[in-house]
Parts: C-alpha cells; structure tokens; sequence
C-alpha cells in the first residue's frame, strides 16, 4: 500500500475534522495546465485532486475551499474541464483539478485522450497524498462513479469520497443517497473511505476537508 493510502487509513473519522481549526487559505495561484502526465509540474508537493463525474459541481466546491470566486472555471457546460490543472495553496501543498469522467462535449478520440491522462496521472504522479472522489448527493448511485472507486480500489490509489450539492434537497434524502451509495460499496467487497458531505452555496463540508487535508499533511510530516 503507498505510503499516502496507509496515512489516510490511520486517520480519525470525519467528525473529528470538523473540530479542527480550519486550514487559513493565505494563497491559491494557478501554477500550469497539463495535457498529459510527462507535462505535469516537476516538484515534489503534496497533491490532493480533486475528479467527478462532468456537473458534479467540481469547480465550485474548490472555489469555495479556497475562498477564490474565480480559481476554478465554473461553467454551465459540462466537459469543460479538458486538462489537468495546478494550483498552489499556500506554498506548501498542490490542489489538483482534474477533468470530469462521464460526458463531455468533445469527440470520443478526445475522449479518450482525457482519459488516458487522467489514468496515467492517477496511477503514475509519486506525490498524490489523495484524490478527493466526487459524488452528486442528489442521485441514487451511478455505475459511472461506482466503477472509477473500484478502479482506484484495484490500483491502490488513496482516496475519500466528497458529496456535493446537499442544499439541494433535505437533509435526510442527501443522507439517504449517502447511505445506499456506501452500502453499495460494501455489498461489491469494497472497504468504506472517509465520507464528506459538502455545499458549494453553504460552505459546509469546508471545515471538514480542509482539516483532513491539513491532518494528513501534519501526519506525512511526523513519519
């Protein structure tokens, strides 16, 4: 297991996130776009990507953890996203956004460009501390998102899983979707991550992941 997937697991549950002081956000600047992975930033920071399905609501929850209306394009359009894009948070860690699995309004042959830099990225970049999994809370679980959390499972690549949109209905049905898209993961042999739940318009969920981010970090630090 790589280091970073074995950091994760010694982790506390996310409500113990929520009681850490949140992670100050002094900086986030866009460093480059990468079309492939031999394009990518040759450093050795900490990356945490950030992927879903197209309209998942990607670009505005990493607006809202960075505090930066404009970080990240949002777009009505989904499959905008075409790159594998670097920001660097206060020079000490690398967000990662990287384009949506699922539609995107290009030809198959780009397609599947997107997805083979996505996968090399994924299985290939030494300095992923964690890919942050996101997953529309409105909807019943998705094959399409069932089957990149079995792909990352067989690869090992270390990741938890964000819920996005919980304004958008009760509390109870979020939960609900929440609930039947773990227990689906279950039922296919797969071991539950860290779960977060989060809002764009809300800001909830901020304290939660950027405190994960910030004691996974600390916990790198001490080993």
């Amino acid at each position: 297991m790589p280091l970073a997937a074995s950091l994760i697991r010694c982790l506390c549950s996310s409500a113990s996130f929520a009681r850490i002081a949140p992670m100050k956000i002094k900086s986030a600047v866009f460093d480059l776009s990468a079309p492939d992975l031999k394009s990518c930033p040759k450093w050795a920071l900490p990356e945490f990507a950030f992927i879903g399905r197209s309209n998942v609501g990607k670009s505005s929850l990493i607006n809202m953890l960075s505090e930066r209306r404009e970080l990240a394009k949002v777009s009505v359009t989904p499959g905008k996203t075409k790159l594998i894009n670097f920001f660097i948070i206060n020079d000490t860690w690398s967000l990662v956004d990287l384009p949506g699995y699922g539609y995107a309004a290009v030809g198959q042959g780009e397609r599947d460009q997107f997805a083979q830099s996505v996968s090399d990225y994924l299985e290939h970049r030494k300095n992923i501390f964690c890919v942050l999994a996101l997953i529309d809370s409105r909807l019943p679980p998705q094959r399409i998102d069932l089957q990149f959390v079995r792909w990352l499972v067989d690869r090992s690549v270390p990741y938890v899983l964000v819920f996005t949109k919980t304004d958008k209905q009760s509390v109870t049905r979020a939960q609900a979707n929440v609930d039947l898209f773990t227990k689906t993961l279950v039922e296919g042999g797969v071991e539950v991550p860290e779960v977060f739940q989060s809002s764009a318009r809300t800001k909830g969920g901020r304290m939660e992941i950027l405190g994960f981010i910030e004691q996974t970090l600390a916990t790198h630090n001490r080993t």
